[in-house]
This record gives C-alpha cells, structure tokens and sequence, in this order.
C-alpha cells in the first residue's frame, strides 16, 4: 500500500496534474492489459474537472468508463451522475459507446447493482480491479454512495451494492462498495473547497477515523490525493 497527495494553487494545476497522471495511468494498463478502466465521480469534481479530461490525448478506443455511485433516477435526469458525465466528458472525448458502463438508475436498485457488478467482473477478466477510481468526498466524509454508519460498510462480499435508505436524497442509489474500492489499482480523491477541510484532516492524519473514506484510503492500494488549498488547509 502505498499513500501519496498533491496540493494545487489553482483549478488549472489541479486539472493539469489529472490530465497527465490519468494518460501516464492509462498508458500503463493498455501496455499490460489492452484496456484502460477509469471510475468516475460525480459533483463538483467532475463537473470541474473532466471537461478538461476529455481533451487529454488518452487511447480512447480502449478505454472503459464505470461509475462510483448513481441515484435511482432515468439517465436524463437532473440528479443523474451519467448526464452530468455525458454533459462535461462523455460528450466531448471519443470514447466508444460500448465502453461506457452506466449504472442503470431507472431500474430496480438491487437488480441494477447485481447487473452493474456482472459487468464490471466480465471486463476486468474476473477480477473486479479497475485501473483507476475517482472519488469526490463530502464534508461528511462519504464517497460514492457509502454514508457515515452505514451498514454497506461492512459488506465484504459485493463489489456493487444497492442502498435504499440513503441519508442524502434520493435515498435509492446503487454504489460501488469498499471491497470494490480496495480492489483498484489507484484510489484517486479528487477534493476541493474548505468546507471538506475538516474531513481531509481527520481522513488524512486520523489512524482511527471511521468515515467512508478513511475506510476507503486505509485500504487501497495505491490511494493518491489532489487537493486544493482549502481543502488541505488544515494539513501540515
């Protein structure tokens, strides 16, 4: 296991630095594997981010693109992680339409998640390891669609889980569980803004911290950060 983090002055820098480590990550899976895998995160880190993503000079025709977590909403909807996708990368980087794999929110949650997980095992050969995941974190320290407390974050068996009972809303979601974050090759957080200052402390610099994603990093096995000032502020 390995832990690395970068803080970033400006938008620019941060964009910079993911757009030259997804290529360099990227270039090293299709060597070894034929395929890139990418994860992607919802909220403000894509919709910062990724428009700058779809212009990098990656091997798109091999890459597969996955999602952390979806509410259980149509594809179209406003609270669709896949439309926000669509809208700031999908539409823009030439990625063939039978490498991305959306969570389907429209459908029953706990089908959705069982379908999502035959997916991803059939394209990572059995495995479950994706090359690369984003995260975003809240201020509550949640990833994807693993809250605080919750019992999902116990579950060692799935890599791809229903939830039901969500604190935020909607409260159906289907989500990719620790196990499945444990298995990926990078665990990259994406966090920005001083309201997550709190939690990137206590993630960071607390052993015992119990949140999603202090869960989440202790267990990767190669976890990197990219962080802007505010949100490494209280980091030494």
């Amino acid at each position: 296991m390995s832990t690395t983090r970068a803080v970033f002055a400006t938008p620019d820098a941060l964009k910079a630095a993911l757009v030259e480590e997804t290529l360099a990550a990227a270039t090293a899976a299709v060597a070894a594997r034929g395929r890139f895998t990418l994860a992607l995160t919802g909220g403000s880190a894509a919709s910062t981010l990724y428009p700058a993503l779809a212009q990098a000079a990656l091997p798109w025709d091999k890459v597969h693109v996955f999602f952390g977590d979806e509410r259980s909403v149509p594809a179209d909807h406003a609270d669709s992680n896949y439309k926000l996708a669509a809208s700031c990368f999908l539409s823009a980087a030439p990625i063939p339409a039978g490498n991305v794999h959306r969570m389907r929110g429209e459908d029953d949650p706990a089908t959705a998640a069982a379908a999502y997980e035959r997916e991803l095992l059939a394209v990572t050969d059995g495995t479950g390891a994706l090359d690369v995941v984003h995260v975003g974190m809240g201020p509550d320290g949640h990833i994807c669609s693993l809250f605080p407390g919750h019992a999902l974050l116990r579950d060692e068996v799935r890599l791809v889980a229903p939830i039901t009972d969500s604190p935020k809303p909607p409260p159906s979601r289907v989500t990719l569980t620790l196990q499945a974050l444990a298995r990926a090759r990078t665990l990259c957080f994406l966090v920005s803004g001083a309201g997550k200052a709190d939690a990137v402390r206590d993630v960071i610099l607390d052993p015992a911290c119990a949140l999603p994603a202090a869960l989440a990093a202790r267990r990767g096995a190669h976890v990197r950060w990219l962080l802007d000032n505010d949100a490494a502020k209280h980091l030494k």
